[in-house]
């Protein structure tokens, strides 16, 4: 399933609102059967967040921002350099 980043507005100082917003993201995503959320990432200096969501399509991506109040500036599909761990 693909990945995407929901990019938001977040002020430097302003961690302690990551943590309320993570928490929205994944009961909004959790009340969709079809995305899931991943993870944030802050990036202070930018004043930048970026919500990751596992969904079909941006669309799906989108409607789980807008239920956790995310307000996004932009929604766009990611693609991981990770790998799944061989078994050993």
């Amino acid at each position: 399933m693909p990945s995407y980043l929901v990019e938001t507005y977040l002020a430097r100082g302003n961690a302690g609102e990551r943590a309320a917003r993570e928490r929205r993201a994944r009961s909004a995503a959790d009340e969709l059967t079809r995305v899931s959320f991943d993870h944030s990432i802050h990036v202070p200096e930018d004043e930048t967040c970026f919500f990751v969501f596992d969904a079909p399509s941006s669309e799906d991506a989108l409607l789980a921002a807008e239920r956790a109040q995310l307000e996004p500036m932009r929604i766009v599909e990611a693609v991981s350099s990770s790998t799944p761990k061989e078994d050993s």
